[in-house]
């Protein structure tokens, strides 16, 4: 048998995906224990087979697991084939461990292949491609990320967000899950949620965005009734970003104008010379953005901002964000000519969404749903 061979059928107990991952290592341990609880003799004798093949496995030296890993991630550069990467990091602990520390983030490669790189800021040459399907029956938006130019594919299904009215708020739940889309799922990520106008928004993540952050003390950012329900679960949300859009009380024509105030992730810091060894992502800097002033076209009488073929429907909801070049933010963010970030539509609904460092894919699909309902004082 091929090690190949022998990886797959390690984890082939139970369907591994890409976006249910920590939630697919949680099941198959659930699996084994009921296994062991309802299995009788039979039971027994497959979890301790089962043990004792995780046990070599995980005896195996991590310098020969990075080789196994790295030749297996060359064979796999893209999705699909890029889930065999996933694969490998679901064998064992140590396997997970050496795997996290062998791929490089999406910083580095422009490659996204865990949950956690949706958390970490894109490349900074060039931007990585998605698009976003909305359903209006039950309002509803996918984030896929792009696999080839046209959008004739499929994608790879990246996040899930939902939104909810209550009163005259309105909040967009955002998991890993399409079928789990509330705070107390395993596949929660965060959310975005709206003030009393719709025109000034907070995004929420789930986890501290670095160590030693504080969740906030609202009581809109809690995600449980009660205070904490485990150690591992924070009982709050952690604020790390505001969107607001500036009133249009004239009616003068042109775009929505947006301001963006985020706290943005920094990439962890891992070694190849040891990938068992990687630090916490560090408390990264304020990034203020604001939407990229269009040009009025004579001829087609409309604005309009050059999205290089990635948008084809005029929309007011299109729009590009780029730093501001600010003396007070020597971090590289502040040209106002490199977009960071553009959202558009191309089809009754279907809209592209590009983005690149400092944002991460999570923060990027969280600004452009604030761009979807109806604004009457900003347009």
């Amino acid at each position: 048998m091929s090690l190949r061979r022998a990886i797959m059928s390690r984890v082939s107990s139970s369907p591994i995906s890409f976006l249910g991952e920590s939630r697919s290592w949680a099941r198959r341990e659930r699996s084994d224990a009921e296994e062991i609880e309802g299995g009788g003799r039979d039971g027994v004798l497959a979890a301790g087979g089962e043990e004792e093949e995780a046990g070599r496995w995980a005896r195996m030296l991590p310098e020969l697991i990075a080789e196994i890993v790295r030749r297996v991630e060359a064979g796999g550069e893209r999705w699909p084939q890029r889930k065999d990467v996933v694969f490998c990091a679901c064998v064992c602990r140590r396997w997970r461990e050496v795997t996290r520390g062998v791929v490089r983030p999406p910083l580095e490669t422009g490659m996204i292949t865990f949950p956690s790189s949706l958390k970490e800021p894109g490349p900074a040459d060039a931007p990585i491609q998605c698009y976003i399907k909305r359903n209006k029956k039950n309002s509803t938006f996918y984030l896929y990320l792009g696999l080839s130019q046209t959008f004739t594919d499929k994608g790879k299904l990246l996040l899930v967000a939902r939104r909810f009215r209550h009163g005259a708020l309105t909040e967009y739940i955002i998991s890993l899950d399409a079928d789990e889309l509330s705070q107390g799922s395993n596949a929660y990520v965060g959310k975005l949620r709206s003030g009393f106008l719709g025109t000034n928004f907070t995004i929420y993540d789930s986890q501290p965005p670095y160590g030693g952050a504080k969740a906030s003390s609202s009581r809109a950012s809690r995600r449980f009734a009660s205070k904490q329900i485990s150690p591992q679960v924070p009982a709050g949300n952690f604020e790390i970003g505001q969107i607001s859009y500036k009133f249009n009380i004239l009616k003068s024509r042109g775009p929505r104008r947006m301001h963006c105030t985020l706290q943005c992730p920094t990439a962890p810091d891992s070694t190849e010379e040891n990938p068992l060894k990687s630090k916490a992502p560090s408390a990264g800097a304020s990034v203020v953005l604001r939407n990229k002033a269009p040009r009025w076209h004579e001829h087609l009488q409309c604005w309009c901002l050059n999205f290089h073929g990635r948008v084809t429907v005029a929309s007011v909801k299109n729009f590009q964000l780029v730093g501001t070049a600010d003396a007070n933010h020597p971090s590289g963010i502040g040209d106002e000519e490199t977009v960071l970030l553009q959202f558009g539509k191309v089809g009754d609904d279907m809209f592209t969404m590009d983005y690149r460092q400092p944002l991460s894919a999570f923060q990027a699909f969280a600004i452009c749903l604030t761009s979807f309902g109806t604004k009457f004082a900003c347009e």
